[in-house]
């Protein structure tokens, strides 16, 4: 099989400031509307309880705006404005507030998540949290925490026991079938800690070794393109729940820091594989 596509390394440093620059855009927009009257709006109707913000449309908007004057040739994917030129050699995929339901309860867990695609592939990405100043980016060659504190390397943590593990999911009683439901609350049997309802602010910590294992079904490629890169660049992996590499429509999605303990999980969720 011929290597997978990657960009030079120039380019790759000139995009990962620029990536930068997209989280302080929209941070601008964002941080305003957080605990303060954020325009929210139920899009769900009979589906469902579905938020939507201000802060959503806007900081996306801001994103989209910077990528059409610096990279007019690039195209977009975004949650909240869809796609423009998907099949681009290089898209970014967007989700400004990937956790909404925390962002309008007051809850910090929210972050802005920014993925880029190059030949179809993921290549870089970031876990913005811009209320604690957090920025978690990278790309295969190595991962990154830029915070309040400085700049620091990120590093999964070994974990070889799923009965040593931190595990995480969103909400399962929400965001997983029957048969997903059993398979978590396998795992979660299995685990020492679970914490839910923290999104995407998970994969960071999986990232950052502080957590080991997260969970998840249903998403969307700007719910989780973003994080390929990053963790893999922090030595961890994303995986489908037969624990093939992920491909780009989501779906069920693992992320885990130690592959020996995600082998123990894939154990219960290949039973309920799609």
């Amino acid at each position: 099989m011929p290597a997978a596509p990657a960009p030079a390394s120039d380019q790759l440093a000139e995009l990962e400031a620029f990536l930068l620059e997209l989280n302080r855009a929209s941070s601008e927009v964002i941080l305003p509307l957080f605990r303060a009257d954020h325009g929210l709006v139920d899009k769900g109707g009979a589906k469902g309880f579905d938020p939507v913000t201000e802060a959503d449309k806007g900081g996306e908007a801001a994103i989209r705006k910077l990528i059409a004057e610096r990279y007019p040739e690039h195209g977009v994917i975004g949650e909240e404005w869809g796609e423009d030129r998907p099949d681009a050699e290089w898209v970014w995929v967007l989700d400004p507030v990937d956790g909404t339901r925390a962002f309008i309860a007051g809850l910090p867990l929210w972050t802005t998540l920014i993925g880029l695609r190059f030949q179809g592939r993921p290549v870089l990405g970031s876990i913005g949290q811009p209320f604690l100043g957090e920025v978690f980016l990278g790309h295969a060659g190595g991962a990154r925490r830029i915070g309040p504190d400085g700049t620091s390397p990120l590093r999964v943590r070994a974990c070889p026991n799923l009965n040593d593990a931190i595990i995480a999911t969103t909400d399962p009683e929400g965001c997983f079938d029957g048969a997903e439901l059993g398979a978590w609350r396998q795992v979660r049997a299995a685990a020492r800690l679970a914490r839910l309802g923290c999104d995407a602010y998970a994969y960071a910590m999986v990232a950052a070794g502080t957590m080991d294992l997260v969970v998840e079904a249903g998403l969307k490629s700007w719910d989780i393109d973003c994080a390929i890169p990053l963790i893999a660049g922090a030595g961890g992996l994303v995986t489908d729940w037969r624990g093939a590499p992920l491909g780009n429509d989501g779906g069920q999605v693992a992320i885990a820091g130690d592959r020996r303990c995600l082998d123990e999980a894939l154990v219960a969720l290949k039973r309920s594989a799609k």
